[in-house]
This record gives structure tokens, C-alpha cells and sequence, in this order.
């Protein structure tokens, strides 16, 4: 198998995260791209339409995305058991991967366009998404944050680790202290440790 795969995109963190924890990293190639929204890379639109990563190319089907579909396929694969706690883990991992797609807008609208058509109430609106999302983490899901490791999990420690990365004055551990504990000792674990984002 093939994953189209950059460092910064915290979809991809997911799946490199899973990855490590099943110890079938060696049942993938890393194919490292450079795309962005306005250049997307054609390998990547070979393989997913939408030209967006991460995408899983099998040798015994088409292609997979989005970062959900892969994860939940590759778990199937190391019959890991990722999924475990059925809805409650997809429900926690779909609230992560909101998380993901505000602050990656926030990114995008920083990044990309030129600073005089950039827009701080689309800014201020998203990450008034990603402050909800995480009250609502710390309010009503520590007890299944803090129970056996599950795809949510995964996918919260990398949707806060992104906003940290990439908004480091987000604030969202104000009023979320449980959450922001909680953190701390995920992102210590080694498959947070060796899927860091580079540095910049």
C-alpha cells in the first residue's frame, strides 16, 4: 500500500499514529507530497478526486480517503480494535476531525491568501468552533478519553496537537483543564513523540 502523506496535515497524523500503535507501519510506503488547496499535487488527484490527503493507494482496489475511511480500514486490517466502542468512538473522532477542518481553515486563510482579502470574523468563527469542540471534550468525554485506547483518542490528541502547532494562542485549555491533562500525558506517548510535525 501507498499513503500519500505530508508531515503538517494532522489527517495524515491520524493515520501515521494508528500505524505506529498497530506496529504495521511497515505495511505502508510513505509517498511525501507538497499540495496545497490552490496547487494541488497531481498525484494526489490520481488517487482522490478531491486532491486531498492523506489517500491509501491497495493494490487490491481503488484508493481510500478520506483520513476516517483509513483509519477504520486499516484498523480492520490489524484487527486492532480501534473502533471498539462502536459509536462513541466515531462520534469522538468525527468531533476531532471538526476540530482538524476549522483550525486547518484558520491555517489556510492565514497562509494562503494575502493579508488584505484575509477575513478575522471567518477566522474568529472558526476557532469559536474549536473552543466548543474542546469545552464539550473536557464537559462530557474525559471518562472515555481516560479509558482503553480508541480511534478518538487518536484523532483528539492530534486535532489538539495541530492547534497548538499551528495556533499556539488558540487558548482552548482555558476553562478545559481535565482535557489539557489529559493531553499532556497522550502526547508523551511514543507514536504522538515520532509523528511530531517539523519544526516552522
Amino acid at each position: 500500500m501507498k499513503l500519500h502523506y505530508a508531515p503538517t496535515s494532522p489527517f495524515v497524523r491520524k493515520v501515521m499514529v494508528l500505524l505506529h500503535e498497530t506496529e504495521t507501519l511497515d505495511s505502508v510506503e510513505i509517498h511525501n507530497v507538497a499540495t496545497t488547496p490552490l496547487n494541488p499535487s497531481a498525484d494526489v488527484q490520481a488517487s482522490n478526486p478531491l486532491a486531498k490527503i492523506p489517500a491509501l493507494e491497495r493494490d487490491d482496489g481503488p484508493a481510500l480517503y478520506d483520513s476516517r475511511v483509513i483509519c477504520e480500514y486499516l484498523n480492520a486490517q490489524a484487527e486492532a480494535g480501534l473502533y471498539a466502542a462502536g459509536w462513541d468512538s466515531k462520534v469522538l473522532e468525527a468531533t476531532a476531525d471538526g476540530i482538524m477542518d476549522a483550525a486547518v481553515l484558520m491555517t489556510y486563510e492565514m497562509r494562503l491568501r494575502p493579508e488584505a482579502q484575509q477575513s478575522p470574523e471567518w477566522i474568529k468563527a472558526q476557532l469559536g468552533k474549536v473552543l466548543g469542540a474542546c469545552s464539550a471534550l473536557n464537559a462530557r468525554w474525559m471518562s472515555h478519553l481516560q479509558g482503553p485506547l480508541d480511534m478518538g483518542q487518536i484523532a483528539v490528541a492530534c486535532a489538539l496537537s495541530y492547534v497548538d502547532y499551528r495556533h499556539p494562542d488558540a487558548g482552548w485549555r482555558v476553562g478545559n483543564e481535565a482535557l489539557a491533562d489529559w493531553f499532556k500525558a497522550f502526547e508523551s506517548r511514543a507514536s504522538m513523540q515520532a509523528t511530531r510535525p517539523p519544526e516552522g
